[in-house]
């Protein structure tokens, strides 16, 4: 594959500013990875609708590219944290129902009304929001959200109403429309937890009470990417997708290919050194890592500025077809493998080479999830913390001809992705 630069650098001779074939370090998104993602979705909450989470520059794969991607595959909502968010994707041309949930007292509110933007209300939200809806002489959309048990934003169910009634006072004066009612869950992603059903529970309280007071909703939504692949009973009428369009399992015990999702996101760079060291040269700052014998080490340009979690000494960068483990301490833009004993011949074929921090794993190679072991983290926070410095590459921008997705194929592997999910 080839990887065009993503811009001239703007100065010197022509020959300094011409593109270069390949970029020295890239994350390359495969948009077609993400289409296929969504039509999973898709055919999984039916009839339920998909709203794709694109918040945090779609989780590192950027939003613009990745929403256009989403709606291309059946997505009828997109959804971010921060009303800048929004307003970037209404900037570049996005016109999708959009919800966004997380705010302050600095947040722009009338920016937001006048895009035609859906606003999250936990509370306090309510009155600035109105204020904005005069302001700009237009009728607000809000979604309001309900605590069903996460502990961190939405509304408790001892407020809830006086919130659904302090909304449809306003809701009659004209002044916003209640589109949705909406909670978040805490631990979907371990099915057999009872809290789950706990939150569903108190959701579909909050929903009769909301009923009560005269609240017509469009959507009510709790599911996210767990929830979606292994709780039926959560998808009501819209779900919200963010982990598993870009193609990662939110199951310890599931891999990607096991719930049908492609990763979208590879990270690659091109090895910066080679060389021929003795026993026990030790490696990166606090030499904490010493060669066994005589042997090869490799330079991998990518380090915590880039993204690489400094703490996951360990994690897999994939050579010439082989996983080699991060040795040393991971510095702010290198990180060290050891090759082993190479024969010059040998070692020329290194020199150069490509060097995959993270990929699909379909051909062996180091996955997200490997990094994430490594780090001690999730795979959430592998790719969403892959820098701006990284430039973003796009592959399979433009959707393949429709006929070549059959509804029944669609259909059997979104069974076969929830049946391997409720395990």
């Amino acid at each position: 594959m080839t990887y065009e630069a993503a811009a001239d650098i703007g100065i010197g001779s022509k020959a300094s500013i011409a593109k270069s074939a390949v970029l020295e370090r890239s994350a390359v998104i495969d948009l077609e990875a993400v289409r296929h993602n969504v039509r999973q979705f898709v055919a999984i909450a039916s009839p339920a609708s998909v709203m794709a989470v694109v918040k945090a520059d779609a989780y590192g794969h950027g939003a613009v590219q990745v929403a256009r991607a989403a709606l291309d595959a059946g997505a009828a909502w997109l959804g971010v944290a921060h009303i800048s968010e929004a307003l970037a994707l209404r900037a570049a041309g996005v016109d999708a129902p959009l919800l966004a949930w997380l705010h302050t007292r600095e947040s722009n509110f009338q920016a937001a009304v006048a895009a035609g933007i859906d606003v999250g209300i936990s509370g306090w939200e309510l009155d600035a929001v109105v204020a904005a809806a005069r302001e700009q002489e237009r009728p607000a959309r809000v979604h309001l959200k309900v605590d069903t048990g996460l502990g961190r934003n939405g509304c408790t169910i001892a407020d809830w109403d006086q919130l659904v009634g302090q909304a449809m006072e306003y809701q009659d004066q004209g002044l916003l429309r209640v589109v949705g009612i909406f909670s978040h869950l805490a631990v979907a992603d371990e099915p057999h937890r009872p809290e789950t059903d706990e939150q569903l529970a108190v959701f579909r309280e909050a929903i009769a009470m909301a009923e009560d007071a005269g609240v017509d909703t469009e959507v009510r939504h709790i599911a996210n990417t767990p929830a979606t692949l292994s709780r039926p009973d959560s998808h009501f009428d819209l779900v919200r997708v963010g982990l598993g369009i870009y193609g990662l399992s939110p199951f310890e015990g599931a891999t990607s290919a096991e719930l049908g999702l492609h990763p979208a996101m590879t990270v690659r760079t091109l090895l910066s050194n080679c060389k021929k060291v003795p026993a026990g040269q030790g490696v990166s700052y606090g030499l904490n890592y010493r060669t066994s014998g005589e042997s090869t080490l490799g330079l991998v340009p990518l380090g915590y500025a880039d993204g690489v979690p400094r703490v996951g000494t360990g994690g897999p960068v994939r050579i010439n077809g082989v996983n080699y483990p991060v040795v040393g301490r991971i510095a702010m833009d290198q990180m060290v493998v050891d090759l082993g004993a190479l024969t010059p011949e040998e070692a020329a074929g290194f020199k150069g080479a490509e060097a995959v921090m993270l990929g699909d794993g379909a051909d062996g190679g180091p996955t997200a999830d490997d990094w994430a072991a490594a780090a001690g983290t999730n795979n959430y926070e592998i790719v969403t913390r892959i820098s701006p410095r990284v430039p973003r590459s796009y592959v399979n921008e433009l959707p393949p001809p429709a006929e070549v997705h059959k509804d029944a194929n669609q259909t059997k592997a979104a069974n076969q992705a929830t049946e391997t999910a409720a395990l």
